[in-house]
């Protein structure tokens, strides 16, 4: 596992969502309240970016903005159809003020 900083807590503000392209990953990083989750990027159902649909916040999950499509953040899996399969979650941490992600 490798780890590689994405950016500092301030810079992605609650209920936001951003790419990241780390190491050949393509991943979202999620802020809801204090909270960080990094999913996959890429929508399972089709090759669209999660990271620019709606965050939703009550339920930790992101929508894709093309088809409707959920998945939680917390185990990657969808939520909701079209998409039935899950995309890839990474662990993330904050140390000092920066937003860190492992990946293997």
């Amino acid at each position: 596992m490798s780890e590689f900083r994405l950016c500092s807590v301030n810079e992605l503000e609650p209920g936001a969502a951003k790419r990241f392209d780390i190491d050949g990953h393509r991943i979202a990083l999620v802020r809801i309240g204090d909270d960080f989750y990094a999913i996959g990027d890429r929508c399972s159902h089709e090759d669209f970016s999660l990271s620019e649909g709606e965050v939703i916040t009550e339920e930790c999950e992101i929508e894709c903005w093309k088809h409707g499509s959920t998945f939680s953040l917390t185990t990657g899996e969808p939520q909701s159809l079209p998409a039935v399969k899950p995309v890839p979650v990474y662990e993330v941490f904050v140390k000092a003020d920066d937003v860190i992600v492992k990946v293997s």
